[in-house]
């Protein structure tokens, strides 16, 4: 389950099974999109629809499964269900029948190490009010009031709305450029991308496409080329180009033509600092020097796309990583969100793609297990930078504003 490019809030709805979770998500979005049931368990794998929520505006929700599923197959629902933590914005945990203990408890320390906002609503209280006991139990546990609401009623729809509002993290509506730090109204940026056999055929990729885009939306002029035309244009052109940004598969012949004296970066590049966790790759991205023989790489590409010999993170990546180090270095690539088979402790290096297909907080939980056990980490743009001896070149339009923030 991705989250993708969209920028809405994503909601997730947690709690035991029957205690109204889907009753709960028909009256906030006020439809019948989610299967009711007093069965308990109706609801198995996660589901997720796109709504409009009234007073919250367009949103996701994503009705999980029991977290007091039973049996093998239980289980891994709530494995699902947890899994979920990885790309919501804010998680909604519905209790109901005063019942608060090991269950919601680990739940909320979930919340917690994913870096979940969340709200604990008390459902069904039309049958049985919350009593005073569960709220102290709750506030003492979690600091967290409880709201108690009845999804069969209408009275406190305005509060739930109200507290969703106060609760979902602002950040997730703030749209950050690619490159306003760096460039100014009227400025020339020169892209240059490679058409090679990795190009898709009558298209151009996300990260050409959104750095294209962040320059019109500051205002500035674009001039997009193949790196055959890139000497041509800087001989021939009067006006210098404020900053060239290339494909980092093209690093080793750019550097050679542009001077100096104007920046350069690569697209991969400008998405670690734009999504990625940027501190730990400008620390992680040198211990590629410090690789030794028969050490694992883990490559992570975050979307999943037909693989050829020319393949950046499955060949070519790893054969200049070798032939840099000299060392017997094994490799394992996973796509897409798909979980990581060995033990993560297994690893000397994750090297993760840009990431245009994921948010931001996809990027970060993904590489979060390795940071917690202090594994180096990076990505595709800077360790290819490493590799031509560009990295601090291709950085600088970057690394003084985030020392600055």
């Amino acid at each position: 389950m991705k989250k993708g490019n969209d920028n809405k809030p994503f909601i997730g709805i947690f709690g035991r099974r029957n205690t109204g979770k889907s009753t709960f998500i028909n009256r906030l979005t006020g439809q019948d999109i989610a299967i009711v049931s007093d069965i308990a368990g109706t609801t198995t794998d996660p589901v997720k629809k796109s709504m409009e929520i009234f007073g919250i505006g367009p949103a996701v929700l994503i009705d999980t499964a029991g977290i007091d599923d039973v049996g093998e197959i239980g289980k891994k629902r709530v494995r699902k269900t947890k899994e979920v933590l990885k790309i919501i914005d804010l998680a909604v945990l519905i209790i109901s029948d005063n019942t608060f203990n090991i269950f919601e408890q680990n739940l909320i320390k979930a919340f917690k190490r994913w870096d979940v906002a969340y709200v604990i609503i008390h459902n069904k209280s039309d049958k049985q009010q919350i009593t005073e006991e569960t709220l102290e139990t709750v506030k003492k546990l979690t600091g967290k009031e409880v709201l108690s609401f009845s999804a069969i009623k209408t009275d406190k729809l305005d509060k739930l709305i109200e507290l969703l509002k106060k609760t979902i993290p602002k950040t997730i509506y703030q749209k950050k450029s690619l490159l306003s730090h760096i460039i100014k109204e009227n400025d020339h940026v020169l892209l240059v991308t490679p058409i090679d056999k990795e190009a898709p055929e009558g298209r151009m990729i996300l990260p050409q496409v959104m750095a294209i885009r962040d320059v019109l939306d500051n205002n500035c002029i674009n001039i997009v080329l193949k790196e055959t035309q890139l000497e041509h244009y800087l001989k021939t052109c009067a006006v210098q180009p404020k900053i060239v940004i290339t494909d980092s598969q093209a690093f080793n012949f750019v550097k050679s033509i542009v001077p100096e004296d104007i920046m350069l970066t690569g697209f991969s590049v400008l998405l670690a600092y734009f999504k990625g966790n940027f501190k730990e790759y400008l620390k992680g991205t040198s211990k590629i020097d410090q690789l030794q023989d028969n050490d694992r790489v883990l490559m992570l590409e975050s979307c999943t796309h037909q693989v050829n010999c020319d393949d950046i993170g499955r060949f070519k990546i790893p054969n200049w990583i070798k032939k840099h180090t000299g060392k017997n270095i094994e490799f394992d690539v996973v796509s897409g969100l798909n979980k990581v088979k060995r033990d993560i402790d297994e690893y000397a290096l994750i090297i993760q793609c840009g990431g245009c297909m994921v948010t931001k907080k996809q990027l970060v939980n993904r590489l979060k297990p390795a940071i917690d056990k202090d594994i180096p980490v990076t990505n595709y743009g800077m360790t290819i930078a490493w590799l031509n001896g560009i990295f601090e070149r291709t950085l600088a339009p970057f690394k003084q504003i985030y020392e600055q923030e």
